[in-house]
């Protein structure tokens, strides 16, 4: 067959070379017929991948799109599900922590662990929950906050995993020039220990304030060593920030609260940049009961948050205000 398709093609290649060019003698038309079904088969398979591959990338892409629309993605094709399914209750602040744990929701059933999500407005509740066996595991918090609350509360919380960072951002209040800083405007910070230093932190990245040598991810207000707009440090619960930010010149917010009250990233004055230490330090974590901590069902839970699938849905849904940890 293969022979029949070269003689036919030689004629053609003849035929059309004549009609062309006005003349070709015959070893130029014999050479090119010749070529040509050389190349035919290497011509067909490379044909072949550049259609698999452009059909993988579509697939990917509508994948994703997908992921975005309907708030849902699919499990890694990568991730063994557990041998047997587990249920848990996983609790988390409404967004984007249990935004992103509901997007996960089907990806994690069809790895085993099939969640309960349960909602906290404040950063206290859930670690007790946790703590008291109330709840599995929780999703709302970085490190420095969990080691801060365990000494505090004699707790046994521990992370198993890193998932998202928030940028920590400041935000206009009654005043927005936050370069030409009024004499004493008003600032809300968290109150928390670890969220109060780095919004300190951040406003001496800023030029507002300057804190004593070595304060650090402890830092107070009383650790700032010069101020010299005399701004007011006004601590706020963390979660209330939002809804007092018109009775503040400026105001520090996690990136969890500024976007559930509706605020975007591109709304910062300033904000921490995602390269720096900050993006690792406080990385958002998925934490559980210590005795719980190398259980398959809690790496299989941060396997499927730090999975490709998720990392896509955060990217598309967050525009900036989450990003996924590498």
């Amino acid at each position: 067959m293969k022979k029949k398709l070269t003689l036919v093609l030689a004629g053609l290649l003849a035929a059309s070379s004549l009609a062309a060019c006005g003349g070709s003698n015959t070893s130029s038309t014999t050479a090119a017929a010749t070529t040509a079904a050389a190349t035919e088969a290497p011509a067909e398979t490379t044909a072949a991948a550049e259609t698999t591959a452009a059909a993988a990338e579509t697939t990917a892409a509508a994948e994703t799109t997908a992921a975005a629309a309907d708030g849902a993605v699919t499990l890694d094709s990568s991730i063994q599900p557990l041998a047997a399914a587990v249920d848990i209750k996983i609790g988390a602040s409404p967004s984007p922590h249990a935004e992103i744990l509901e997007a996960a929701k089907d990806a994690l059933a069809a790895a085993g662990v099939n969640i309960e999500i349960v909602t906290y407005d404040d950063y206290v509740q859930p670690n007790l929950a946790v703590d008291q066996g109330e709840i599995d595991a929780n999703y709302f918090q970085h490190t420095p906050y969990l080691d801060d609350f365990n000494k505090e509360k004699g707790t046994h919380v521990v992370s198993v995993g890193k998932i998202h960072y928030e940028p920590f951002g400041i935000y206009a209040g009654k005043s927005s020039d936050l370069a030409n800083i009024a004499d004493g405007a008003t600032i809300a910070v968290p109150n928390d220990t670890t969220n109060e230093a780095r919004a300190l932190l951040l406003l001496q990245d800023n030029g507002i304030i300057t804190l004593k040598d070595g304060a650090g991810l402890t830092a107070t207000k009383q650790d700032i060593a010069e101020n010299p707009h005399n701004v007011k440090i006004q601590e706020v619960e963390a979660a209330q920030i939002p809804r007092s930010i018109d009775s503040v010149d400026f105001a520090c917010m996690n990136g969890n609260y500024a976007i559930e009250a509706g605020f975007k990233p591109s709304d910062a004055i300033a904000h921490e940049a995602a390269d720096s230490e900050a993006a690792q330090t406080y990385a958002n974590i998925a934490a559980v009961k210590e005795d719980n901590k190398d259980a398959d069902w809690a790496k299989k839970l941060v396997e499927v948050l730090q999975s490709k699938p998720v990392e896509n849905f955060i990217n598309a849904t967050y525009d900036g205000g989450v990003i996924p940890t590498k």
